[in-house]
């Protein structure tokens, strides 16, 4: 629908979108199941409202955009162009449906960055728009949208959550000392940036080996996130515990239990898939973040269950008898596992490399 678009309309919708964008990211670390989504409401050129969602439960980006562009225009918004980044609602959910509300503000054109694939939307909000006689145009940043959400649309799309596997590894590429000392290898930013990680996940997969050996907390208690830490949901931690190692009665379970909730996968006979499966249906998850020894990493892995991939490089080495980052034996070249790097950073000391994998 942007096709007939002249140049100066789209760097147009372009630039207001990129504001909605900025105001959905926001909301990257409270929203959870939801969404993150922002919105401007424009007038005569004009920027006369913002929102974005916040926390689950709570008015859609629409509904707080609407409710200041009435503070400014309390008598109509005939002639306004709403700019958002996700599809507007059709459904009734826990909240009214925020295409409905853009019908009954008056809204004339409305501009959509993707379209929602959640079944119970999936063009629906942009047929009930259009059958109220207003123009939709969507497409504008579709890309830069889809990245503030890609474990929502992945899982939404029928596939697993998106999996982000973390690594911090020295130079010769060692996460610990053979005797698993390993506090601290990388800087205080590069752990810092990991609270930003795990404040984006919906759950956390570590291994006992790494509860055994380290007794982490593996939280969100960063007061640097730039929004109250209350508001955020601690990740859903899951210990692959297949020997059975640890004990509900532990002071480490015991521990965790009474902050966040702890599911302990102690059946072999569950696949890392059946894993990812569960915490999508059962959990509503949509994003997880591995936090685990070289096994644990190996098998997400080799299995093709990793999406992105971080690592954060101190420049240390911790010498050849110290634990590897990854613990898998490939005997030809043909079996090595290969990633795309997208991104790299500097974090004090460290680097941050992120890398992507072609599926």
């Amino acid at each position: 629908m942007t096709a007939n678009l002249s140049s100066a309309e789209r760097y147009q919708h372009q630039y207001y979108m990129s504001r909605a964008i900025e105001l959905a990211k926001k909301g990257r670390f409270t929203t959870r199941p939801n969404p993150n989504v922002g919105c401007v409401i424009v007038k005569d050129n004009q920027i006369i409202g913002e929102g974005f969602h916040y926390l689950a439960g709570q008015p859609h980006a629409e509904v707080f955009a609407l409710r200041q562009a009435y503070e400014h225009d309390a008598k109509h918004l005939q002639g306004a162009t709403a700019y958002v980044t996700l599809e507007p609602c059709s459904h009734h959910g826990r909240t009214p449906p925020c295409a409905d509300a853009l019908i009954k503000a008056g809204i004339s054109r409305v501009v959509i960055a993707v379209v929602d694939p959640n079944p119970k939307v999936d063009g629906g909000g942009i047929a009930k728009l259009q059958q109220a006689g207003i123009e939709v145009i969507t497409g504008i940043c579709e890309q830069a949208a889809y990245q503030l959400n890609e474990g929502f649309f992945k899982v939404m799309r029928g596939g697993l959550p998106f999996v982000r596997l973390k690594i911090a590894t020295s130079l010769d590429g060692r996460t610990a000392m053979a005797n698993g000392e390993s506090k601290w290898i990388t800087s205080d930013q590069s752990r810092e940036d990991v609270q930003r990680l795990r404040a984006q996940a919906g759950a956390i997969i570590t291994g006992s080996e790494t509860i055994l050996q380290d007794h982490p907390a593996l939280n969100i208690r960063s007061q640097q996130l730039g929004v109250n830490l209350d508001d955020i949901p601690q990740p859903l931690l899951i210990v692959l515990d297949r020997r059975q190692r640890i004990q509900m009665t532990d002071a480490w379970y015991q521990s965790q239990i009474n902050k966040r909730p702890v599911l302990l996968i102690q059946d072999a006979a569950m696949s890392l898939t059946q894993i990812l499966t569960t915490l999508k249906d059962n959990y509503q998850i949509n994003d997880v973040l591995v936090e685990a020894g070289a096994t644990v990493a190996a098998s997400f892995l080799q299995q093709g269950l990793v999406d992105e991939l971080v690592v954060y490089q101190a420049p240390c080495f911790l010498g050849n008898s110290a634990k590897p980052m990854i613990n898998f034996n490939a005997q030809h070249i043909h079996q090595q596992i290969i990633a795309t790097l997208v991104s790299h950073e500097t974090m004090g000391n460290d680097i941050k490399l992120t890398y992507r994998f072609d599926k």
